[in-house]
């Protein structure tokens, strides 16, 4: 497996452009499935779970061709409304197939979805909705198998009010409703600027969709083939885009332009950098990072969107580790987030896990070591230890990071960092 090594010690400075959302692209290389004809994504990351994704679609029937940072998914002659557990496994979005599947075509059986081993992330949300619009479902060896009312027939609209905010769950609802009959309404929505962007892609292709990125959504479902293919451009990345900002200010002197980024969709991220004295501004397009003190402690707590997202904890507990008093970091959202706590501690990170809750005393300093990421943000927060760290930090087991992020060792490197993937490193 491959590994990344860095060496501390280099303030970044420069400018790195954020690449399309991973969040967003998958649900819209989804909703492909609800037209024919071909459809067209621009901005699409370079990532293994864009690979995983487009290889799902062929496995279903379509033709896809990916060229990053395009992708072209055309309608296939023949389709096979099932996604085995060999795709599935790889990456937990492709549950994301469902709603489409049974929408189109009357039926659907999808295994039960894996990815990042962060915590039990169920998808009975999902399953409720769509009993709710007629499905019957069942599970069967690892399988959900969904069928349409009366054996396969059209979906009819309802109101479903998710029992907590699910990001996949609401599109996966939206993209089912996108072709049910009648007016659909979702009740306490993921927020989340990636749902707001399939709400526009379904918009595009002849739905109606409204209120996305709201907690209500209510959706106007078309007749079979009225939906049309697109073109679409993805939204930047805002996980990638704060850990960037994470990294610029782990060290004193940091000053990186961060291209391409939305700081209205970090507004929380911002406001607790703010906070721990790192200065945050925006430049036309881009967002300015600074950091020229020492930082102070900050309390945070994960929450749904517009909340401080999960997504950045890691990151964010790596900044705090180099903080001149203590900071409280609580997870709300998934109940295993905390694995990369114990590397961060062979680095000389002074945390201490009480349940949900990370205590952080800021270390005078952090020493390289080896280390290893057990899944996609753990693996980008002990790069961001390694950036800060006396000497060098090796990190394993990077096949996670690849997931998430196009080039990071490229792209740190174009900042100043030294750092470089070693290829078939010793896992």
């Amino acid at each position: 497996m491959d590994a990344i090594r860095v060496r501390g010690g280099k303030p970044l400075k420069g400018t790195v452009k954020i690449s399309g959302a991973k969040n967003a692209a998958l649900p819209i290389l989804c909703a492909t499935l609800l037209s024919d004809g071909q459809s067209r994504l621009r901005n699409v990351p370079a990532l293994r779970d864009i690979d995983t994704t487009a290889a799902l679609l062929r496995f279903l029937g379509r033709n896809v061709r990916v060229n990053a940072p395009e992708v072209h998914v055309d309608a296939g002659s023949d389709v096979r409304p099932e996604a085995p557990y060999e795709l599935v496994k790889q990456m937990r979005a492709s549950v994301l197939v469902l709603g489409p599947l049974v929408a189109r075509f009357g039926r659907a059986k999808v295994s039960l979805p894996g990815g990042c081993a962060i915590g039990a992330r169920p998808i009975d949300q999902h399953l409720k909705g769509l009993e709710a619009m007629g499905c019957k479902i069942r599970l069967e060896r690892g399988y959900v198998i969904a069928e349409g009312p009366n054996g396969g027939g059209r979906l009819r609209g309802a109101e479903v009010a998710f029992d907590l905010p699910t990001v996949t769950g609401t599109e996966n609802l939206m993209m089912a409703a996108a072709l049910a009959k009648g007016q659909t309404t979702l009740v306490n929505c993921a927020r989340e600027p990636e749902v707001e962007e399939l709400g526009r892609v379904l918009n595009k292709m002849g739905a109606t969709v409204d209120g996305a990125g709201t907690d209500v959504i209510h959706i106007r479902g078309k007749d079979q083939g009225e939906l049309e293919p697109f073109d679409h451009a993805i939204i930047p990345d805002r996980i990638e885009a704060g850990t960037y900002m994470c990294a610029a200010a782990i060290l004193p002197g940091g000053d990186v332009i961060i291209e391409g980024a939305e700081i209205h969709d970090l507004e929380a991220l911002v406001m607790k950098m703010r906070a721990a004295g790192v200065e945050v501004a925006t430049e036309g397009q881009s967002i300015r990072v600074r950091r020229n003190g020492p930082l102070r402690g900050v309390n945070v707590t994960t929450a749904p969107h517009p909340g401080f997202p999960t997504d950045m904890q890691a990151q964010f507990l790596v900044l705090m580790c180099t903080a001149a008093s203590e900071s409280v970091i609580t997870e709300t959202i998934f109940e295993n987030r905390f694995m990369h706590v114990p590397e961060l501690l062979r680095m000389g990170g002074n945390i201490a896990l009480r349940g949900n809750t990370a205590v952080v005393d800021g270390a005078e300093r952090l020493y390289g070591a080896s280390v290893m990421a057990t899944d996609l943000r753990a693996s980008a927060s002990l790069i961001i230890a390694g950036l800060a760290a006396e000497d060098e930090t090796e990190v394993r087991r990077v096949y996670h990071l690849d997931r998430g992020y196009e080039r990071i060792e490229e792209k740190l490197g174009g900042l100043g960092a030294t750092i470089a993937r070693v290829r078939g490193a010793e896992s």
